[in-house]
């Protein structure tokens, strides 16, 4: 009996000592490019849907990477009313979008940007003007 524990114990330290361990190295994400003119898919206030009551298809969100901007086109109720700069908190892992329009002050709102169905997406959550007021838009490249 004392052998077969002997046996039972030296077997567990070696499969012990036979383990490797790899050690992982940090993937290098990439800077987000919000670079083109991106449309609006989805639109909720309060989480009712928008897309019925607001003719979105000519609303575009267009951003320029090298010069920091951004223009709108047939703009509707969103966090700014006119073109400016936009800047991301971090360009790797952005959290948060700042829009600074023209002549005006920097407003910041949530930034998400998933893949969705294979391409990329922008959802940003804000409030213009009302707190009470929760407006998320998703946006798709154009």
């Amino acid at each position: 009996m004392k052998r077969h524990l002997y046996l039972l114990i030296a077997l567990i330290g070696l499969s012990f000592a036979s383990c490797k361990v790899e050690k992982i190295t940090a993937v290098n994400e990439g800077t987000k490019d919000l670079t083109g003119t991106w449309k609006v898919v989805q639109a909720t206030r309060n989480g009712t849907d928008l897309i019925p009551l607001y003719d979105f298809t000519q609303f575009t969100l267009k951003f320029d990477a090298k010069s920091q901007s951004y223009t709108l086109a047939n703009p509707l109720p969103f966090i700014v009313g006119a073109d400016g700069k936009y800047a991301l908190d971090d360009p790797q892992y952005p959290f948060k979008l700042t829009f600074t329009a023209s002549g005006g002050t920097p407003v910041t709102t949530a930034f998400n940007y998933p893949i969705v169905a294979g391409s990329r997406a922008i959802i940003l959550t804000f409030s213009p003007g009302c707190t009470l007021n929760t407006y998320v838009y998703t946006f798709t490249k154009k």
